[in-house]
């Protein structure tokens, strides 16, 4: 791998910072959106338990709201339940635009390096093309031949490795853009069910 970085020259350097990048955002929306942490099973259910219990209480949306990014959703709602049905919607539908905002965090970043690394590797190929024009003598029919594999070798594994970074990169923003709308769509119907539950528009979660 040293060798090949050296062969590359100086262009693979932004194109080494950019996978090291892609890789580290990679690793960490794999952690970051799982969806047992985020939208939990059963915790819907679980709410309305207690509030048929014990009533609500600031305890008891205050524990909502640090559970997951689920509770945050309903404890929108169980903050304004008492209030009409529009405006605990709109509650709701507010919250849920934030969450929706930091489940996308660095998404945008990893989709840019996914489209951008591509030109990076051009540009290694055309500075690899430069060398190779560089290689040739001053009355344009000797060539050194050191300095002609060199050009050749910038020129090829700079693309290379600039669709190396943008496939895997390309691949995971695909997913990731994927999955966090399938969340948000969860916990809208997640939120839906509260809101009709506690305006007596249904008798379970269910």
């Amino acid at each position: 791998m040293l060798e090949i970085i050296r062969a590359a020259d100086w262009p693979i350097i932004p194109l080494l910072f950019a996978s090291v990048i892609a890789l580290a955002l990679i690793f960490e929306r794999l952690f970051s959106l799982r969806r047992s942490a985020i939208v939990p099973a059963g915790l819907l259910e679980k709410v309305l338990g207690e509030l048929r219990q014990s009533g609500p209480s600031d305890e008891l949306i205050a524990r909502v709201h640090a559970h997951s990014p689920l509770g945050r959703v309903l404890a929108a709602g169980l903050r304004n339940m008492r209030a009409s049905r529009e405006i605990m919607k709109e509650s709701i539908e507010e919250a849920g635009a934030a969450v929706a905002h930091d489940l996308g965090r660095f998404l945008t970043t990893l989709g840019t390096i996914a489209s951008v690394a591509p030109l990076m590797g051009l540009f290694g190929t055309v500075v690899g093309m430069i060398e190779l024009f560089g290689a040739q003598g001053g009355n344009g029919v000797g060539a050194d031949p050191q300095q002609l594999a060199h050009g050749i070798s910038i020129a090829l594994y700079n693309t290379g490795f600039g669709l190396m970074i943008a496939i895997p990169a390309l691949i995971a923003h695909r997913h990731f853009r994927a999955l966090v709308d399938s969340i948000v769509v969860e916990m809208e119907q997640q939120a839906v069910k509260l809101v009709e539950v506690l305006h007596g528009e249904r008798r379970s979660a269910k």
